[in-house]
């Protein structure tokens, strides 16, 4: 199967997304927010995280903030995006170890399996970039690389329920940009922000999958206290816990 997802690699898909979407996500803190709670409610104490597809280390930055003597591993396929995260935790670096590795296939698990059992594994944005049986696969190698009563917490961009679902995550997602660029003394109407946000052209390498069957494809594989915590639209907050041997 031809892949799309590739343009990641590109230094100017990256940095765009970076300076622009990246920013604009609706609930973004508070995506955070959750995502500190189920870490902080399954591991008070957290020695290690893996994160994996992890962009500019957004979510890396906050789990520091919050376990400052944690150790993490930050692993994506974009040498821009990795250089992203090196630059945004530079004061984190010698906690820190980022490695380029492709989770499209089973061989990255040898540039991680060293590291494991991990107290959390989380991923922003980044699966559902992988065909469906590759999302599925994936889960059960994030199942076995975490410690008992470790949790998987996946921030994901989701196939929407209907055209009419489609259509009002569009309309906040270009509401959302068009606040950003604001903020930013971007002046643009509205048509044009919308004609930059269909016509991304990462948004070839969308292979969305819905909620409901991503959370059965974990139930199936062993996690427990599987569930949807925070969505909006098409863009959902999920977890699972490994349970304790």
């Amino acid at each position: 199967m031809e892949r799309n997802d590739t343009i990641w690699q590109s230094t100017a898909v990256a940095q765009g997304f970076l300076e622009g979407m990246r920013r604009a996500i609706p609930l973004a803190a508070e995506q955070i927010d959750v995502m500190l709670r189920l870490i902080r409610s399954t591991r008070p104490e957290m020695k290690d995280f893996l994160d994996i597809g992890c962009g500019d280390g957004v979510l890396a930055q906050a789990i520091l903030a919050h376990y400052p003597d944690t150790q993490g591993i930050l692993l994506d396929f974009s040498e821009p995006m990795l250089e992203a995260a090196r630059h945004k935790l530079a004061a984190s670096r010698d906690q820190l170890r980022f490695v380029a590795g492709d989770y499209g296939s089973a061989n990255w698990l040898k540039l991680v399996e060293a590291y494991a059992p991990f107290d959390a594994i989380v991923s922003g944005y980044s699966i559902h970039h992988q065909p469906d049986a590759r999302k599925e696969a994936l889960y059960r190698e994030i199942y076995d690389l975490l410690a008992p009563g470790g949790v998987f917490i996946n921030i994901e961009h989701v196939a929407p329920d209907s055209a009419w679902s489609r259509m009002l995550f569009d309309d906040l997602f270009i509401d959302s940009m068009l606040r950003h660029q604001q903020r930013q003394g971007i002046n643009q109407s509205r048509e044009e922000v919308a004609e930059e946000f269909h016509n991304r052209p990462h948004g070839q390498a969308n292979i969305l999958a819905p909620l409901d069957i991503q959370l059965e494809w974990l139930r199936e594989i062993g996690f427990k206290d599987v569930g949807c915590f925070l969505q909006i639209f098409e863009l959902a907050l999920f977890a699972g816990v490994r349970p304790l041997e």
